[in-house]
């Protein structure tokens, strides 16, 4: 007789009892550090077989360890199949501090559990962006840095935010959706270790108003540009250079963004641009299938 399905939203007893073993630390280790993940990119990511990853994410979802944000119930009222998100919880949260890592002070299970909708979706593209590249790195022999492992001046903090001047006394607050850095060697054997900022963009901020005041994707392009300017990046963060990699939703929405860059002083080759179906195969990602904010050519991120 079949094991009656368990509910997707509400925890129950009726579970077997669980036993941790070292996969699920690093389980909930994992989806901690990308804050949400559908449990396909975690399968991917711990190179194990989906149905058995599931089955155990299963069971630390409804033993508390992990949180399934309820803003997901959308998608399940549309057509087709859908990887479950999946959330710190409350006792994932007290087996990491007990392990030693620096765990905000937060009722893990409650905060993840009643995040909103444009809020998880925006956290889902900034999660399949970083596990593409991981994938890729993985594939090519690329480090990547996390912005646990960035090695950043003494006493700089972890969390990335800042705030430019502009012209006419207008000042711009900095917080990128990501930040990492690429090691590699170049053709001649050398050396690389390139720095960037990521953003996300799903298409719902403006591309440009009028009035600075309000959020706009020019905004944030000219908050960058300044950050380059003004040496920001190697003052506070010992960058000696950087790039912002934008990944949106389509093809006109590139084009739309790179007319934003086009308005810039100066700056342009600081930013990528590509649209989202490039996440679809992590073997293309270091090709030049990225737009450069210096007349749109087509460039790799390692250029």
């Amino acid at each position: 007789m079949a094991s009656p399905r368990l509910p997707r939203f509400k925890r129950t007893g009726a579970v077997a009892p669980i036993q941790l073993t070292e996969r699920d630390r690093d389980l909930i280790r994992l989806v901690h550090r990308h804050r949400f993940l559908r449990s396909s990119h975690i399968a991917a990511l711990i190179n194990n077989d989906s149905q058995q990853i599931r089955r155990r994410l299963q069971l630390l979802y409804h033993h508390g360890y992990m949180e399934r944000p309820r803003a997901q119930l959308d998608y399940y009222h549309r057509p087709g199949s859908r990887h479950i998100v999946y959330g710190l919880g409350d006792k994932g949260a007290a087996l990491l501090k007990q392990q030693g890592l620096p765990i905000a002070p937060l009722r893990w299970g409650e905060k993840n559990r009643a995040v909103g909708r444009i809020y998880l979706e925006h956290a889902l593209l900034v999660s399949e962006v970083m596990v593409t590249l991981e994938l890729a790195c993985w594939r090519t022999g690329v480090r990547l840095l996390t912005v646990e492992q960035l090695p950043l001046p003494e006493g700089t903090s972890q969390r990335f935010q800042w705030r430019v001047n502009l012209s006419g006394g207008v000042k711009l607050g900095v917080i990128p959706d990501r930040v990492f850095a690429l090691d590699f060697s170049d053709e001649d054997r050398e050396f690389k270790r390139v720095f960037f900022f990521l953003e996300a963009d799903r298409g719902t901020m403006p591309v440009i108003r009028e009035n600075l005041s309000q959020t706009s994707i020019y905004r944030k392009l000219l908050a960058y540009e300044a950050t380059w300017a003004q040496g920001i990046h190697r003052t506070r963060f010992g960058f000696h250079r950087f790039r912002v990699l934008t990944v949106t939703q389509s093809a006109a929405r590139v084009k739309s963004l790179l007319d934003a860059c086009s308005c810039l002083r100066s700056g342009h080759g600081l930013f990528l641009f590509a649209d989202r179906s490039v996440l679809d195969n992590p073997d293309i990602l270091f090709s030049p299938i990225w737009r450069s904010g210096r007349g749109g050519e087509m460039i790799g991120i390692l250029e």
